[in-house]
């Protein structure tokens, strides 16, 4: 033996007398690394696919925080999540092909298939798929689940290079599919929020004043609603100056009742932070020139128009309460807190702190009503019963059911005057040289006739 392995060719001898002695030819013996080879091709392509779609959120955020070269190539893939799953699909089809196309090719060297249908049937279907289904699927994405680091540093460079080169095919298969997405959902009958809040009204009759429905119908509008429509306005807001004392500044606190009051300087347009009140319980026994600023925190900004449900998802991820709310100047407008958010939902929340609520309206009967001048649309249209949408055709800058008549008058209305917008009639109860007080409202629905 020793001979033999001195020689120059005795490996590849040996190796013959082994294919001789088994009676298989040597392409038998490729095809099966070759078919291994696919099958751990196929493994790391189906492997990838779970890794890079379970990517989200902060783990996503540390790869495009990361500065080597193999974060960076799976935050391009991910840039454009359609062309990779395309890629992954067409690569492992073609690497799975490949595999019963080799397998097919090697079958009739072993025996005879035109004398064994049925074993030729159970090898080249059956085994075949259950090897790829169990080493090429299975497995690899379990591992994937347990190792998805693996798969995002090997597979990154592979499958940018696939991208590259599959990229006619996939441009195909992703344009095609947003084809058929667009019709299908140019096919579905839309609905509106109101059509919903009319389905609500038909599944619970008389019951209106249910809190479940309430809380269904504060549900369905919530998406629409800009932080505009619920904040507390600028006139309303009480702030502190950041040159107050200490003791006024406890004054405030105590006369207010309030756990959170933003702090200011000069005007309410420079709000410095929010001053949290119980930063300073600990602080009470200090004289009135303690310096209380320094408890003064960064406040949160935001825009009128934001919605509601982004900012509630804001609040949760910043652990936060509060937000002034600015206009397009930069001034302020006025501020917005968690519960205002909450009580669109669920109704007005009322703690052991609070006070009776301020009764801003009076029901008359069925459609007539009796409104503070600085009762918001919003909340006018919920009261009044009238759609979300009913000033959706009348473009203007005003918030409140004041401002709505001061659009629409061009002047301050005096007392006993009446206007009239669409379906409404507008008497004005209360007014003076600087605002209007009280407004009586009165719908009018127009009675339909019997066919």
């Amino acid at each position: 033996m020793e001979t033999i392995c001195k020689e120059p060719h005795s490996f590849f001898a040996a190796l013959n007398a082994i294919l001789l002695w088994t009676g298989l030819p040597a392409s038998f013996y490729i095809g099966l690394i070759v078919i291994l080879l696919l099958i751990i091709l196929s493994g790391l392509i189906s492997g990838s696919e779970v890794a890079f779609f379970s990517l989200k959120g902060p783990e996503l955020d540390q790869y495009k925080n990361d500065n080597k070269a193999s974060s960076k190539r799976v935050v391009k893939l991910l840039e454009q999540p359609e062309y990779l799953l395309a890629t992954i699909l067409i690569a492992n089809n073609f690497v799975n092909v490949a595999i019963v196309l080799v397998t097919s090719y090697l079958t009739p060297l072993v025996f005879d298939t035109s004398r064994y249908p049925l074993l030729t049937f159970i090898l080249q279907v059956v085994v075949v798929t259950g090897v790829i289904l169990v080493f090429g699927e299975i497995t690899p994405k379990i591992l994937s689940t347990v190792n998805p680091v693996f798969f995002l540093r090997r597979m990154s460079l592979p499958l940018l290079f696939l991208g590259k080169l599959f990229r006619p095919i996939s441009a195909i298969l992703v344009n095609s599919t947003n084809i058929i997405d667009r019709r299908m959902r140019n096919g579905e009958e839309s609905i509106s929020l109101e059509e919903i809040s009319d389905a609500i009204d038909i599944a619970a009759p008389g019951n209106t004043e249910n809190q479940e429905v309430r809380i269904v119908k504060g549900i369905v509008r919530f998406g629409s609603i800009s932080v505009r429509e619920i904040m507390i306005p600028r006139v309303d807001v009480i702030a502190i100056n950041n040159n107050a004392t200490f003791e006024e500044v406890i004054q405030t606190i105590t006369s207010s009742g309030y756990s959170r009051i933003p702090v200011y300087s000069g005007s309410t347009d420079s709000i410095n932070g929010i001053l949290y009140i119980k930063d300073l319980l600990k602080h009470l026994d200090e004289g009135p020139n303690y310096n209380w600023q320094k408890h003064t925190r960064p406040a949160f900004f935001v825009p009128e128009s934001k919605k509601i449900d982004s900012l509630l998802k804001e609040f949760q991820n910043n652990k936060i309460h509060m937000a002034i709310v600015v206009d397009e100047y930069g001034g302020t407008s006025g501020i917005v807190t968690l519960e205002d958010i909450l009580e669109e939902i669920i109704g007005e929340i009322n703690d052991e702190f609070d006070t009776e609520p301020e009764i801003n309206y009076e029901k008359i009967n069925e459609n007539t009503f009796v409104f503070e001048g600085k009762i918001l649309l919003h909340d006018f249209l919920r009261i009044a019963n009238l759609p979300d949408d009913f000033f959706s055709d009348y473009e203007g800058e005003f918030d409140t059911l004041a401002g709505l008549i001061l659009e629409l008058e061009g002047r301050l209305p005096d007392k006993g005057e009446v206007i009239h917008f669409r379906n409404l009639e507008l008497r004005i109860e209360e007014s003076n040289e600087r605002k209007i007080g009280k407004i009586r409202v009165k719908v009018v629905y127009e009675e339909k006739e019997e066919s």
